[in-house]
């Protein structure tokens, strides 16, 4: 996947790419100075020197405790139980599930620095190769990206620019950070590339980070922006650029660098651009031998018994889980010595939709288990899939809901049913607000999308599963202790 650039000597800037996988068509040439960097317009340096910003921003995201773990177990779709000892980790994720974490939990503070320290790679180079605008501008519209998860998650966060290096900034308020982000992307789009390109940003994921921030704008300001929502979602589909796959699944192989309808995704490789961990995360100890991985799975994550069943039977996207009995790869069918005696289905390993317990006893076979992503046989504990930050799907979504909440709902039933028909089941005649929600659900399960749906359809406080009604204040998360004891100008969020 990644094609080695040969003969460089920029210095050093490029912190040996960080095992970053981002394609280069042509070689750099060697003996190139700072002088002559700031001074060139070869298009051949430009994947070079952003390449240590997308590194970063690869990083952990898909790992257990990062940002997409924050997402989906803070929902109705991910929970991991405790089994006897295992996830236990001091009932993190008990209370990432019941809604009572607090500022010193582990993933709020990994999720933080992981934003963080990629803004901080992007002011470093922002500043570093000042007289390259068009760098200037995809690492300015990068960086807001990150903003849009740090606005999503934490609210009102510091704004950090090459401007203000070192300082110990002070909080600023959700609406700053929406203009910023707002303003990031407009003012430096038009500079981006307007073409297919999956791993950098161009600008149609440009127009995606609009979409999806004008779409929670009445959450994030307390004014709705549907029909900006609306026109940037809409840019995107006009283009023609983008198109739905006719296989959902193939968004999510192995191989999905050719997808049509991925737009922006974290180029991952199980050797070269580790972190995604899911085959690890979700799948029982014995599914080593499902799928010869070489290296033992550890049993965790599992979808809600409620949010599995929101499928219909002929939903073909049902296949996001995996349930039922569980067979090696030669066809033998797989025993749990360990199993609990309480267990109904007894030793034969059978992955049942039913979760017992969150804690401290859910049974080892329970919880239908994230298969969404395809697990290559043979892999090690990192997947080489790449992860869809943005998907067309999506965005047609997106479109629709903007639509409907203006009134529009003839034009947002016909788009969603787009959405139905490739899955395999009968098309809405009359689509209700609720209807929208669910097939939200149903399409973005497992992309770090539902909790944030939940809070912009006023569900994320309502009790589920092991779980009581929450706070309003839970909506967002707190700034971790670490940050609070370190930088005595940051204000904790209300109700922390």
């Amino acid at each position: 996947m990644f094609k080695h650039i040969k003969n460089i000597s920029l210095l050093g800037l490029i912190l040996v790419t960080m095992g970053a996988c981002w394609e280069l068509d042509q070689e750099v040439l060697d003996g190139v100075t700072q002088e002559q960097v700031n001074a060139s317009t070869d298009p051949n340096l430009i994947p070079v020197l952003k390449a240590s910003a997308y590194s970063r921003i690869v990083g952990n995201w898909g790992a257990s405790g990062g940002i997409w773990s924050l997402h989906e177990v803070s929902s109705d779709e991910v929970v991991v139980p405790t089994r006897g000892p295992d996830w236990q980790d001091g009932n993190a994720w008990v209370r990432l599930h019941r809604h009572t974490w607090d500022p010193s939990e582990p993933s709020v503070s990994g999720a933080w620095n992981y934003c963080y320290t990629a803004i901080g790679e992007i002011n470093n180079l922002i500043v570093q190769y000042p007289d390259l605008p068009e760098l200037k501008a995809e690492l300015t519209v990068l960086r807001a990206l990150v903003y849009l998860w740090l606005i999503d998650v934490y609210g009102n966060v510091p704004i950090s620019t090459e401007d203000d290096l070192g300082s110990n900034p002070t909080n600023s308020s959700r609406q700053e950070v929406f203009d910023f982000i707002e303003n990031s992307v407009k003012d430096n789009m038009e500079m981006l590339v307007k073409e297919d390109k999956k791993t950098v940003i161009n600008y149609y994921s440009a127009q995606a980070i609009l979409a999806k921030l004008y779409l929670n704008a009445e959450i994030y300001t307390g004014t709705p922006r549907w029909a900006d929502a609306e026109a940037a979602a809409n840019a995107i589909i006009e283009s023609g650029v983008y198109s739905l796959t006719s296989n959902y699944f193939a968004n999510f192989a192995t191989r999905n660098g050719g997808s049509s309808e991925n737009i922006m995704t974290l180029p991952y490789d199980e050797n070269n651009a580790t972190g995604f961990n899911l085959s690890m995360m979700t799948l029982h100890g014995l599914n080593r031998e499902t799928y010869d991985l070489q290296e033992q799975p550890w049993n965790g994550y599992a979808s809600l018994e409620e949010f599995y069943n929101t499928y219909e039977e002929n939903d073909v996207r049902v296949d996001n889980f995996l349930v039922g009995p569980q067979f090696s790869s030669s066809g033998e069918r797989l025993n749990d010595a360990s199993f609990e005696p309480e267990d109904p289905d007894g030793a034969p390993l059978t992955f049942s939709p039913s979760i017992r317990e969150l804690t401290p006893k859910a049974l080892r076979q329970d919880g239908a288990r994230i298969a969404k992503f395809e697990f290559a046989p043979g892999s090690n504990s990192n997947l080489s899939n790449d992860y869809p930050l943005f998907r067309y799907g999506d965005i047609l979504l997106v479109s629709a809901e903007a639509k409907f909440r203006q009134g529009k709902t003839a034009e947002a039933t016909e788009i969603v049913n787009q959405i139905r028909a490739r899955a395999g089941v009968s098309p809405f005649t009359a689509m209700t607000l609720e209807d929208l929600y669910d097939e939200r659900g149903r399409e973005m399960f497992a992309e770090a999308s539902r909790r944030t749906d939940q809070i912009r359809f006023g569900k994320f406080n309502q009790p589920w599963w092991e779980k009581a009604a929450s706070e309003p204040y839970r909506n967002i998360f707190p700034i971790p202790q670490t940050q609070i004891s370190s930088n005595p100008n940051l204000v904790q969020n209300p109700g922390y």
